[in-house]
Parts: structure tokens; sequence; C-alpha cells
């Protein structure tokens, strides 16, 4: 699929100002929206929006298919008359200024308050979202059901590891399930209560961003976290023992990224299996996601050719070996019930020919990143000079550090001359800003460019570490910085490099 020149910012919704703790689908996400208009951009990247298993890593999720409730805007409920001005205020929803996401505060203020909510909606058979609410639960029962059970029974026995709960449920045993739904029925109808608020704010933000051109942007990991209600509900798809645990776990072999590797921990599919299903989960997760997208990102896309298994009792990621991923078939059939896919292919790290073959074959465009690309003199494959029009590029990742830290540390431990620096004017303060034109001015059909490159900040407000368990995820965008003098200057680089939208 072809992508008109165009270019977006990549900003998380956990990144926007308003709200405690954490931002929100509320007030600044439209505002981020007006931003983007008035700067002439037309896609707005973020990255997953499933609730996070552990760590607080947006791509491990404990579900493929819901949505984290923290990211809901409590604020906007009490339009709906689900909580008062009062109740807000009594536990004290302010938006936040320290900079950086809480998610022990934004969970302490939240999570009451959506209770709340539920406890008002509970006590009104006649509210106006009644209706609404039972269509949502009968469109998504294929996964809402199950999510509720998991919710519960991860508060019941203090664990989301299913396999440590009683073996009848572990086992999915029917009059075990059976006895879950009488018992928890109210916590299930919670879990789907949130899942509501949710995916209603989201498709209302999805609608005010398409009626202002701009194409929402959503992130799919290839992978799903093992503490997860997929895998639970799913066992036979996945790599396990008789007990449930994993055998094998997913991750990269040693690249640019760790001398170690990364041993993800994620649950390898039995690809086999699936196939004796036409890939038909696959299939309802891409229904799924892009009923709240217009393009979706495919992370660690190469696990579809190959994937580096590693046993799951390794140390590190190093002892694993290459696997025969799926290839085209998945995607293939998702074509024949879905149709065209707006996809790209996440194509990062050590990447073969094979790899290549079947993103072409797929027509998916890949990513072409500025910092990956200033190493070696005879591979300029991610130099902005070399960018193919099929592409989609970029300054950095949220992996990556931020252009101005990457350029800062390099010129730190080098005294030789930078491949770099024949996209910089020699202007110091406007490093970040001569990197941006060099991508913004590239061949690639779609430029990408982070917030915080936009912003010309440094390394203290990298997004994500690999390797690193701790202290990511965290990056805020002050209200103030989205300012008009900010899109003017946007615009003004997006119209000299051809990407403005067509009227």
């Amino acid at each position: 699929m072809h992508f008109p020149r165009s270019s977006g910012i990549l900003m998380p919704v956990f990144s926007l100002s308003d709200g405690p703790g954490i931002g929100d689908i509320g007030t600044a996400a439209f505002r981020f929206v007006d931003f983007l208009h008035s700067a002439g951009q037309t896609i707005w990247q973020m990255l997953p929006l499933g609730p996070p298993a552990r760590g607080n890593s947006p791509y491990s999720s404990y579900s493929a298919f819901a949505g984290n409730p923290l990211l809901i805007c409590c604020r906007s409920l009490v339009e709906h008359g689900l909580l008062t001005d009062d109740q807000l205020n009594n536990v004290g929803y302010v938006t936040d200024s320290e900079g950086q996401v809480n998610y022990d505060r934004a969970n302490a203020v939240r999570r009451p308050l959506l209770k709340l909510a539920f406890r008002t909606f509970q006590s009104d058979d006649r509210h106006a979202l009644r209706q609404p609410f039972e269509q949502f639960r009968h469109d998504n029962e294929s996964w809402l059901r199950d999510f509720g059970r998991f919710d519960a029974l991860s508060e019941k026995f203090g664990t989301p590891d299913w396999s440590e709960w009683p073996r009848d449920l572990v086992r999915r045993d029917s009059a075990a399930i059976k006895a879950v739904d009488e018992q928890f029925r109210d916590r299930m109808e919670f879990a789907a209560f949130e899942q509501f608020l949710f995916r209603s704010q989201w498709q209302l933000l999805k609608r005010y961003a398409n009626q202002h051109r701009i194409r929402l942007y959503g992130d799919m990991p290839i992978f799903v976290a093992y503490e997860s209600v997929d895998v639970w509900t799913h066992q036979p798809d996945f790599e396990l023992n008789e007990a449930g645990r994993p055998t094998v776990v997913a991750g990269v072999p040693p690249d640019y990224f760790s001398a170690t590797g990364q041993m993800w921990g994620n649950p390898l599919y039995r690809w086999d299996r699936m196939a004796e299903t036409d890939y038909d989960w696959w299939i309802q997760r891409f229904r799924d996601a892009f009923e709240s997208f217009d393009l979706l990102r495919i992370d660690h896309f190469r696990g579809f050719e190959s994937y580096w298994e590693i046993p799951a009792n390794a140390e590190n990621a190093i002892g694993g070996q290459w696997k025969a991923g799926p290839g085209e078939a998945i995607f293939r059939a998702a074509q024949n019930v879905l149709g065209e896919l707006p996809i790209v292919a996440e194509d990062l790290g050590l990447i073969t020919d094979a790899v290549h073959e079947l993103r072409d074959r797929l027509g998916f465009p890949g990513m072409r990143v500025l910092q990956f690309g200033c190493d070696d003199e005879n591979d300029p494959y991610h130099r902005p000079d070399h960018y193919p029009k099929h592409s989609f590029a970029y300054t950095g990742t949220h992996d990556n550090n931020t252009v101005l830290g990457w350029y800062r540390e390099r010129h730190e431990h080098s005294t030789e001359p930078q491949i770099v620096d024949r996209f910089v004017s020699g202007a110091s303060d406007a490093v970040h800003l001569d990197l941006i034109k060099a991508v913004l001015n590239s061949a690639a059909d779609t430029a990408i460019i982070p917030m915080q490159d936009l912003l010309g900040l440094g390394s203290e407000a990298r997004m994500n570490t690999p390797g690193e368990a701790e202290g990511n995820w965290t990056w805020r965008c002050p209200a103030a910085d989205t300012n008009n003098d900010l899109a003017t200057k946007l615009k003004t680089w997006t119209q000299a490099s051809g990407r403005l939208p067509t009227p």
C-alpha cells in the first residue's frame, strides 16, 4: 500500500499533559490534534494502548484487545452524570506539574473514580449509556468476557500469573469457569464498563482527528505477555508445557541495542496450530486494531519471517536460535477477510534479505531511522539522502535516545569527523532542527518526528532504553510546549519539504 507524501509526530497518549499521573484521552488529546492540524501534520503516531502487564511497558500488555483504563478521562464522565466535580476534587483530580508520568498516582486517583462512576451507572437502569454499553458488550463478546474473568481472578489471587491459580482454572474447566462467572459477575461487569468507556472516548477522539485530516497511527506488538488473558484462553496456540509454563520465549540476538541480546520473555506462538484456524485470532486482532487506527505499525515484523527462540530457563538471549515464522500467510488470510491492510513494517535490527523480500511482497513500507545511518560510510541504508520513496522515515524511535542526546553523545566520545555532520549546518542550538529537516526533505513518502526531537530535548527525555527494566515510559510533554509558535515553524518546514496536505 502506498501513502501520500506527508508527515506526523510520534507522541504517546500517556505523555500528554492533562490529568493526574498520566496523560489521557481528554482535553490534551484533542488539543494535540489541533496542534498537528495547525502545524500541517496529517499523522499522529502513538505507542500501544493496552493495559501493561508488568513494568508499565506498553509493549507488554495483558490483553491484545483491551485499552488501558488509566487513559480514560475521568473529567469527561462528569458530563455523563457518572461523576461530580466534588468527587474529582476529593481525590485530587488535577494535572500534575512535575513533568513525568507517575503510574502509582494515576492508579491511586483514577481507579477509585472509575469505581464510583460504575456504581452510579449500575444504579440507573435508564442511563443514556446503557444501550450503547450493552451493544459494546455484544459486539466484543469474543474477548471481553474472558478479559473480565482474567481481571477478576488476577485480583483475587494477587497475581496475573495464571499458572499459579488453582489447577481447574489453569485448565479452564467448564465448571470452574461457570463458578467464576457467578462469583465475580459484578467485577466482570466493571471490567467491561471500563473498556466501554475507553473505547467510547477513543472513538470520539478518532472521529475528531479524522475530521481534521489527522490519521491515527497505532502500534501492534507481535507478541503478547505470558501473564495475559490471551495466553490463558488460547494455551494450545503457544509453546507451553503441561503446567502451562513457557518452554521457549521471544527475544532478539545481540545487536546495536544490546551486546547480550534481549530476552523479552513473551511466549512463542505455535504457528502450525494457528494455521489450522486460518489465523482467526490474528484476523480478529487486525479487525479490532483497524477500528481504532487508520494506520498500523507491526512491531518486530521480522518475527513473521523468522524469530529468535530462547530456552525459557536461559540467562540471556545469546543461546537462542532462529526459527521459521508464518511468512505472508497470516497477512494474506487477513486481507481475504479485511481487504487492503494499511500496515507499516517495523524492520529494524538484524534484518535479512528474506525479511525485506517478505515486506516487499506484501507491499508494506519499512522504516528508516537517521540514527542508524551514520556509523558506516559503506552502509547508507538509514541515511536520509538514500531513503526510498516507499518508506517511513524517522529521526529516532521510542527505543532510541533523543536525536539531540544521540548527537551530543557521539561528539563527546569522538574527535573524528562524523557522517551525521553532513546534515548539520554548524549552529549548535539548531542541530535537532537540521536533522529533522534532513528527514523531512528525504524522498520517503512519510516522515515521523518524535515530539522530544521536535522540542530539542536531550537524553533526559529518552522514552525507553532497551534492556533496562526501570526508569522507562515516564516522559511527559508540558502543555505550554505545543504552542502556536512551534506549530507555525513546523508548518513552514513541512511546506518546504512538500509534505503539506493538498486542499
